[in-house]
């Protein structure tokens, strides 16, 4: 599958949707990343944030848990969030389906502050899962770009979807805001999404923060992330 293909993308983590065993595969996988992150410096503490998509009508994603070390998450450390990036355990506003889950699983209650833009991400774009790190490179790009970042006649753009010559891609960047509605609305207003011509532009630069980058799974949302982030040094050393 592809990513950036629209809302109606079926980039979800399994075709069984959501299970017990769905959801505990899924926590492990986003624990497996987010360790992978933590050692290479772009989650330090307990920043950063990651997501899967579990299923989409409704749309359903499970996602990191708030306030925990990125580096030492567990399969049970992630919350089950709708479209909006609310929980959806027992108690919550138009629980659903999954109410029994977060109890039997014993998952968290609490996501990550940005659990409504992934959701907006998911959405929006189709993607399976989404990744959030604060990567030094891409805070510095967006201070030195803050209208977006310019890329051309790069050969690792052929990773994110693009052509490796003759193509401008631009790298979106968009003011920082702790309310997930004005970031989302941002996200969408600056989202590069694929046409008949080009591929999309799958990774967003939050100025003075970082940076979110996503795809049709896990992996490739982690391939556009490294990829993106090397793009980004080699356009600030040779600036």
């Amino acid at each position: 599958m592809s990513t950036g293909t629209g809302a109606w993308a079926p980039n979800v983590f399994s075709a069984d949707g959501l299970t017990a065993s769905t959801v505990t595969a899924a926590g492990a996988a986003l624990a497996a990343e987010a360790a992978r992150f933590a050692a290479l410096g772009w989650m330090p503490g307990t920043a950063g944030n990651l997501s899967i998509t579990l299923d989409r009508d409704p749309l359903r994603l499970a996602v990191t848990a708030s306030g925990l070390d990125k580096g030492e998450l567990t399969s049970n450390d992630i919350v089950l969030v709708d479209g909006n990036g609310d929980w959806t355990g027992a108690g919550a506003v138009g629980a659903g389906a999954d109410d029994g889950l977060t109890e039997s699983l014993g998952l968290a209650r609490r996501p990550s502050a940005e659990a409504g833009l992934h959701a907006r991400i998911a959405r929006v774009t189709g993607a399976g899962a989404g990744i959030h790190v604060h990567a030094l490179t891409a805070v510095r790009a967006g201070h030195a770009w803050p209208e977006g970042v310019v890329l051309q006649d790069l050969e690792m753009l052929k990773g994110i979807g693009h052509s490796a010559h003759g193509e401008r891609v631009v790298i979106p960047v968009v003011q920082n805001h702790q309310d997930m509605q004005v970031l989302g609305d941002d996200f969408e207003r600056v989202y590069a999404g694929r046409t008949d011509s080009v591929g999309e532009v799958p990774a967003l630069i939050v100025a003075n923060h970082g940076i979110y980058a996503w795809g049709a799974d896990l992996r490739q949302a982690r391939w556009h992330l490294e990829l993106t982030e090397a793009l980004l040094q080699i356009a600030l050393a040779t600036r």
